[in-house]
């Protein structure tokens, strides 16, 4: 039937048009057109394009209404081919001298098949206005229903806000994700993995040192391209670090022979781990899949989770819960901004808070993008175009502020970049300064903050400090970290655990510490008064002397605040060594260090 109809359309209209041009080339002397004749004619060629029309029009209705052919055959029965070439016979006999005089037209056979070609009624398939249809077409691991994953399903169908807290925050990254997932046709299962990672929170930093989205730590995202440094940590790039990650995915995947638990669960602690319990079940005769292996606690918890997330997404209902609504379509630009830009001129550009623009670009540590790239931040879409137009105008020693500073006596490199909130090395190429040395009197261009560092809310210095001021159960105290500290000493003396003291603190219990650091503690025990040994515990002494060797750079003001003492304290220790102006490296300093100073309670 559909073929029949095809015909029947494919035939009507070329005889139509042909018969119609066959006309017009043989009228030598058209007659004048009088309005009369004019109606009689269009109305006549109505009606025989309009029976034409009703064949075409009985085939929608009998498809689109039912679905049936039987429709179809009554109406191609009421309006033939052969009914349809008599009307439009007749209006070219009945009135062959009321035809308007056109120019002649070469019709080509393409042209006259485009002519002819009738629409298909089956509508291309529209994408999904929400991208949840999108994930679950895109579904492609087992075991959802394993046992050891109803308890999280359990979980998940239960913290309905949970939910929604995580999906508001993916929101606007999600699409990114999961184009790029569908574009290496990798499960969709994947696009739920920083759900079990860091629920999307895109400042999340783990007690194993992880950070971002995806989780990434240190070495394993260099290995995969993520820059780290003082201005930008690449774990925290959404775009950078989802390519990464996928990457990451797909080595595990072909290492572990196409199977993805096995390689999430290599995600979660490591190749070498997942191996190493292949190898003792393949001498044991057991079986090798991810729920035969005896792998680490967290990892046999990982892998159901993301399992069982993904049949709350499949079938959302059937687990009493409802998903946030995300759309089908791209949320974020990349700009490229071209050279390094305070955040806040940027927020402005962009007509969003400091806050916004941080959270769509959690890679920037401070308070302007990197001076060394990359050059990149993501603006919301609909905002893209009116950025880049600002951007344009903005002059390149207008991105940032920048303040000309007077060095003082005993003043280093160090001194002033903390002082400036910037690197050493930002200060160097600024100035165009090889080495570490510079002169009291000269001055030094340095670029800073166009707005007081209390703005920036969501650079690394203001998180941590905001960290650091909630309330939390015991007795707050600070701690200045002393040459030697570490922190289980700090945490035995106090009575608190490892990993809850680098939690306060915004830090991992393998970070390193620096002296001079301070750190919050908040202690249940009894506050310890500042003769108590904290530092170690076990110390017999407050004090302890050091000779120390001056270190190229070196000045008594940074190594007076290297060890917390004052520049008079170590003149009065040092009255020979430091009569002159500068101290030379190479020379011995006593230093009189307190490993057990604490700072008092606040």
């Amino acid at each position: 039937m559909k073929n029949r109809t095809q015909r029947l359309g494919n035939t009507i209209l070329p005889s139509f048009l042909i018969l119609l041009l066959a006309g017009c080339a043989a009228t030598q002397q058209p007659a004048e057109l009088n309005s009369q004749d004019s109606d009689t004619m269009v109305a006549a060629s109505v009606e025989a394009i309009e029976d034409f029309s009703s064949v075409t029009t009985a085939r929608e209705n009998a498809i689109n209404q039912t679905g049936e052919l039987v429709l179809l055959e009554e109406s191609l029965d009421s309006a033939t081919e052969e009914e349809s070439l008599a009307t439009i016979e007749q209006v070219l006999t009945e009135s062959p001298d009321s035809l308007i005089e056109i120019e002649t037209i070469t019709v080509t056979d393409h042209e006259l098949e485009a002519t002819t070609e009738i629409t298909t009624l089956e509508a291309e398939p529209q994408a999904p206005a929400d991208i949840w249809q999108r994930v679950r077409s895109g579904f492609k691991l087992q075991d959802m229903d394993h046992p050891r994953v109803k308890s999280d399903q359990k979980w998940y169908a239960k913290h309905q806000s949970y939910l929604d807290r995580t999906f508001s925050r993916a929101d606007p990254y999600f699409y990114h994700i999961v184009e790029q997932i569908e574009a290496r046709g990798m499960p969709m299962e994947l696009a739920l993995l920083p759900v079990v990672e860091s629920a999307f929170q895109p400042f999340a930093y783990s007690h194993g040192r992880a950070a971002g989205i995806w989780q990434f730590i240190p070495g394993t995202a260099r290995r995969f391209g993520l820059k780290i440094d003082w201005w930008y940590d690449g774990r925290r790039d959404i775009k950078a670090s989802t390519t990464a990650a996928l990457d990451y995915l797909e080595v595990l995947n072909k290492r572990f022979d196409g199977d993805w638990l096995l390689a999430l669960a290599a995600y979660n602690s490591g190749g070498g781990t997942v191996s190493k319990a292949i190898r003792k079940n393949k001498k044991r005769g057991k079986g090798t899949t991810f729920w035969d292996l005896k792998l680490p606690r967290e990892t046999q918890g990982y892998v159901p989770k993301l399992l069982a997330i993904s049949s709350i997404v499949a079938n959302p209902e059937q687990h009493g819960v409802s998903l946030k609504t995300i759309n089908n379509t791209p949320q974020l630009a990349e700009v490229d901004i071209g050279s390094q830009l305070d955040l806040a001129i940027a927020a402005e550009m962009a007509e969003l808070s400091l806050e916004q623009l941080y959270t769509l670009n959690p890679a920037y540590n401070r308070w302007a993008t990197s001076p060394d790239g990359p050059h990149l931040l993501l603006i919301p879409i609909e905002k893209a175009d009116s950025f880049k137009e600002q951007l344009a105008q903005l002059p390149k020693q207008q991105r940032v502020k920048w303040v000309r500073h007077r060095i003082k006596n005993g003043q280093t490199l160090g001194h002033i970049a903390q002082k400036y909130k910037t690197t050493i090395k930002t200060i160097q190429t600024a100035n165009k300064i090889r080495g570490n040395t510079i002169r009291a009197g000269n001055y030094l261009i340095i670029p800073a903050a166009s707005q007081s560092l209390n703005s920036y809310a969501l650079s690394e210095e203001q998180r941590l400090q905001s960290k650091q001021n909630i309330n939390r159960n015991g007795s707050k105290i600070q701690h200045v970290v002393s040459q030697g500290d570490t922190f289980w000493d700090i945490a035995r003396a106090h009575k608190v655990s490892v990993r809850r003291l680098a939690s306060w603190n915004g830090m991992a219990p393998r970070d390193t510490l620096r002296p001079g650091q301070k750190l919050v503690i908040w202690s249940k025990a009894n506050t310890p008064s500042s003769n108590a040994p904290v530092g170690n515990p076990m110390a017999k002494a407050m004090t302890r002397k050091i000779n120390y060797k001056v270190r190229n750079g070196d000045s008594l003001a940074r190594i007076s605040q290297r060890f917390n003492v004052s520049v008079s304290k170590l003149k009065k220790w040092n009255p020979r060594d430091t009569k002159g102006k500068y101290i030379q490296p190479g020379q011995r300093l006593v230093v009189y260090v307190d490993v057990t100073r604490v700072a008092e309670n606040i």
